[in-house]
């Protein structure tokens, strides 16, 4: 327990799923934290479930559109207002584009670069000021294992993720070179139960549980990941136990980029 104890973190898309999960996670450990997300009331309902659990003022939350830097601002704001201050930043929001490279169209392929990667550019960018006055720090972007493996069925999704990716190594490299101490990490997963799964099975029109087979053999663990195998690896990145650890990727992918 208290792995990040004093920590003061703002996690993105964090009104379900993975978000909802590493700032859970965080909150248990230590952190106070920040939920924000498109949804705000579903945000907001998950802070309200950290404090019952943890104590009022362990969580709060926020209506904010990952691609408004305008949002950013506001975000920010309240990490000091609220916090009082950033220690780690997780760029957790996200969504899928749907389209091989002939369906996918010029519509899809922009929103998914704006939520997955111009999100990441903003936050990076914004939270710095509050980082460096709170080190050591850690930002901490949401890729995917499609950041690194391609398909021939998403080139949206692999792009934007790869984007991510390399997006991540720069920024590390930038605060290493000013000598501050704020790592910056990507975190790679496979599939994981959360909404998108939901979605995936809706729009193919298959029951879900047959969508989650399918998955489950293309993954030598044999198990389709859940949000705490995930918010695990936030933690340990979060922490200072992940202090040599900047500009790399840690890929959560139950061994499927070893094949």
């Amino acid at each position: 327990m208290g792995r990040v104890s004093g920590k003061l973190a703002l996690v993105t898309g964090a009104a379900q799923g993975l978000g909802a999960a590493h700032a859970a996670l965080l909150a248990r450990e230590g952190a106070r934290v920040l939920l924000t997300d498109i949804n705000g009331e579903g945000a907001a309902a998950q802070a309200e479930a950290i404090n019952a659990e943890l104590g009022a003022g362990t969580a709060f939350a926020m209506r904010h559109d990952v691609t408004s830097e305008s949002d950013w601002d506001a975000a920010i704001a309240m990490a000091a207002d609220k916090l009082g201050g950033l220690s780690v930043l997780v760029n957790n929001a996200g969504v899928g584009v749907r389209g091989d490279i002939e369906t996918c169209t010029l519509e899809e392929w922009h929103r998914g670069f704006a939520i997955n990667v111009d999100s990441v550019f903003l936050g990076c960018q914004k939270a710095l000021p509050l980082l460096k006055d709170n080190q050591p720090g850690s930002i901490i972007n949401i890729s995917s294992i499609a950041g690194l493996i391609a398909s021939h069925t998403m080139p949206g999704y692999n792009a934007s993720k790869a984007a991510v990716w390399m997006l991540t190594k720069s920024v590390a490299l930038y605060c290493a070179k000013r000598g501050w101490d704020i790592r910056c990490n990507s975190v790679h997963p496979t599939f994981v139960d959360t909404p998108i799964l939901d979605g995936i099975s809706k729009n193919a029109g298959i029951e879900k549980d047959v969508v989650m087979a399918k998955l489950a053999r293309q993954i030598p663990l044999g198990r389709v990941g859940e949000p705490i195998d995930i918010a695990q690896g936030v933690l340990y990145l979060a922490s200072e136990e992940s202090r040599f650890m900047t500009g790399a990727e840690l890929k959560l992918d139950g061994g499927i980029s070893a094949m």
